[in-house]
């Protein structure tokens, strides 16, 4: 794989993984617009490792903190629902039990991935289902942002939001719905603010990419790096840790005044595009 590959793949992990556009649905077409090789499994790996530092760097005084309250402790940092990792506590104060309402909320997506994970891999990646969840999704992402009365954050998430995120988390599964929109746009209909969604959906990702990026580690790590490629796979690896990083530090800052109407947009159009040619791809390969 070349070392500009490589770049283009990292830098679409960074910024999708955590905009709510789908970062598989991006590293499905992308290769499929630019007909580069499929750099396989490993490559993917190194991509999720990337994007998992760059969360948990992002992160970590609210890891410790979250950790040092499930046990029963106080707060060392008190940097919960803000927006950077050095800003204050929020008025509300996090709940001791957000710990485990995180926990609580991974549990639907990573049944489901057990359970649905042959799918996922293979008849799910067809661009028609990519284009048509980019498009389904953008519609209560639409109705999220028109209808949440954007009040709450994270001092007041209790058993019931977890679940409803925690579920919206396992809809991702499917190429194209995204991550973070479903599990933003689930916080939007109760209520939550713009910026206090995205902070949960960006704390309940940390499990998922590390989980994701372990099962398929194991997978690859008898076989090991492809001969000559290990420049690639660490480049891919820093720069979608750096982009990654930039982007939930950006993302939370414009989430103060902006909205995900940009977004909404960007999916249907998407969408349209993909579809468009997922049908004339068709057409000529039956002609």
């Amino acid at each position: 794989m070349p070392l500009w590959q490589a770049v283009v793949l990292a830098i679409a992990q960074g910024l999708t993984e955590f905009l709510p556009v789908s970062s598989t649905a991006h590293l499905t077409l992308i290769p499929w617009f630019l007909g580069f090789q499929d750099p396989g499994l490993t490559f993917d790996v190194a991509l999720h490792v990337g994007t998992l530092v760059a969360v948990l760097i992002y992160f970590f005084r609210t890891w410790v903190d979250l950790l040092l309250l499930g046990v029963g402790r106080d707060s060392l940092f008190g940097s919960f629902d803000t927006v950077g990792p050095d800003a204050g506590p929020s008025p509300a104060g996090p709940p001791r039990t957000l710990f485990w309402l995180l926990v609580l909320a991974t549990i639907p997506g990573g049944v489901a991935g057990l359970i649905f994970q042959e799918q996922v891999a293979t008849v799910l990646r067809h661009p028609a289902v990519i284009g048509s969840a980019l498009i389904l999704l953008a519609i209560p992402m639409a109705l999220g942002e028109r209808m949440g009365r954007l009040r709450k954050d994270l001092g007041t998430v209790g058993v019931g939001d977890s679940l409803w995120i925690g579920f919206a988390q396992a809809l991702a599964l499917i190429p194209g719905v995204s991550r973070s929109g479903a599990t933003i746009t689930a916080a939007l209909f109760l209520d939550f603010r713009r910026d206090a969604a995205a902070r949960f959906s960006f704390l309940l990702s940390t499990p998922i990419i590390a989980g994701a990026a372990l099962k398929e580690g194991l997978g690859v790590a008898t076989s090991g790096l492809p001969p000559g490629q290990e420049l690639a796979f660490l480049v891919g690896v820093v720069v979608s840790a750096v982009t990654g990083y930039l982007c939930i530090a950006l993302f939370l800052r414009f989430l103060q005044f902006g909205t995900f109407k940009i977004f909404v947009y960007y999916r249907i159009v998407l969408g349209i595009i993909v579809l468009a040619l997922a049908f004339f791809s068709s057409l000529a390969s039956t002609a």
